[in-house]
């Protein structure tokens, strides 16, 4: 990923330092392990543990060399271990090597992720309860539906994400495997105790049955995880894209003084982070299908998967943990218009109540599609008129002959609409002392 869209905790997982950092671990668990069963002498162990070490530079040298970058990283391994580096690698094949080490990779990855949705959740959960009350318009196709609240909007994408974290626990648990089970996984020249003590030193599980690799079922799901998490991120950058048209202008992207949004013209306030968010949603989620390709490879393994791993694992973790960071300082920074919301509610002369009335006729007694048509003849004259609605229906004889004057007003408060903000609050949030204060 290119650095505009990468954040350093996170780049580093996938540096040569920590790969090779990591690699250098678990031949020397390895090592230990054959030691603690007379497999190799104790003092190889120890000086593979003491003087263990590499030289990234000789490692490409060699690298250029031999073509297999094991070999090479080995080679500058034995070069800091001397004579006892022989009993390095024994038995091992190299998959053991990568696959474990790309699972440790991808828990560091998924580490930073949860604690950037942790973030995230935070804001949307500030936000959601300071705007708990306040009523906007709730839209269907983009158009005018029934009344909610601002708080209820984020409260959702709050759950959303919620979900999303939990997704991505369970993603990271089934990741999490470690294979040491030599050339085609049978342990023929390597003990399973071999590679239990590197699991455990590594905070990994054994893979139950491995080939030479371990399967690609776990990281397609892993990838999967990571492309939804990246679509609910496009839905609430798209959200705001919306609500910062300027037709609506409900809410919008913090603009710092000093910014500017076109070099043409310079009253421009542009949803430009929103936008980028898009759009690297749709890089990461352009990712899950290789991840999947990647699940059927050729025997016991070929190395089909291992160009694309190279590439969609930094790219994605790195691109959806700038995104997450990214949308959380939106959240936080977010301009809200609760008066322009509350215009925008008005501005349909009040056909957002339109389905309170339809109810309260068939309540009365009359057939639902006369109501419907009733209630219907009021609303087109708003849209084709801009008339107001509680005036037209209050006129409309038919309409009249079932409901009274102050019926008909009472029906249009919108207290009606956010009676139960709060029960769906306590879905969302569990008990919380802020709907107790405000409630």
């Amino acid at each position: 990923m290119i650095p505009r869209y990468s954040r350093p905790e996170m780049t580093r997982i996938w540096e040569p330092e920590n790969r090779f950092r990591i690699w250098l671990e678990i031949e020397t668990l390895a090592c230990e392990a054959m030691a603690a069963r007379g497999e190799v002498p104790a003092g190889a162990a120890r000086a593979v543990r003491e003087r263990g070490g590499f030289d990234i530079a000789r490692i490409d040298e060699v690298e250029a060399e031999v073509r297999h970058d094991v070999i090479a990283f080995l080679t500058s391994l034995a070069e800091h271990v001397g004579p006892e580096a022989r009993f390095v690698h024994q038995g091992m094949t190299s998959s053991d090597v990568l696959d474990t080490c790309l699972a440790v990779q991808l828990i560091q990855a998924a580490d930073i992720l949860l604690d950037d949705i942790d973030g995230l959740l935070a804001a949307l959960r500030r936000r959601a309860f300071e705007y708990r009350m306040t009523p906007t318009i709730g839209r269907s196709h983009g158009i005018h539906a029934e009344p909610t609240t601002f708080g209820l909007k984020l409260a959702g994408h709050y759950a959303e994400f919620a979900r999303n974290r939990d997704r991505l626990v369970t993603a990271r648990a089934e990741v999490a495997t470690c294979a040491i089970s030599g050339p085609v996984g049978t342990f023929a020249s390597v003990d399973p105790a071999i590679e239990a003590h590197v699991a455990a030193g590594l905070g990994l599980t054994p893979e139950p049955i491995s080939t030479q690799v371990i399967p690609r079922d776990r990281h397609a799901m892993f990838f999967a995880t990571l492309g939804i998490i990246a679509s609910s991120v496009e839905r609430l950058a798209t959200e705001i894209r919306h609500l910062q048209r300027t037709e609506v202008r409900e809410a919008e992207e913090y603009f710092a003084p000093g910014q500017k949004g076109s070099s043409a013209m310079p009253h421009k306030r542009n949803p430009v982070l929103t936008e980028n968010l898009t759009g690297l949603a749709r890089i990461v989620r352009g990712y899950v299908a290789p991840a999947m390709e990647n699940i059927a490879l050729w025997h016991e393994r070929d190395i089909s998967h291992s160009s694309v791993e190279r590439v969609i694992a930094p790219d994605a973790t790195i691109a959806l943990d700038f995104a997450l960071s990214r949308l959380a300082r939106v959240i936080e920074g977010l301009v809200v218009y609760p008066q322009a919301m509350q215009a925008n509610l008005d501005r349909l002369g009040g056909l957002v109540h339109s389905q309170r009335v339809l109810l309260a006729l068939t309540g009365r007694g009359m057939e639902r599609d006369a109501a419907y048509r009733a209630v219907q003849r009021s609303a087109m004259a708003v849209w084709q008129e801009n008339r107001d609605f509680l005036a037209l229906l209050q006129a409309d004889g038919e309409v009249r002959s079932w409901l009274g004057e102050t019926e008909l007003e009472a029906l249009f408060d919108l207290d009606h609409h956010t009676r139960h903000v709060d029960v769906i609050f306590e879905r969302v949030f569990g008990p919380s002392p802020e709907i107790e204060r405000q409630g």
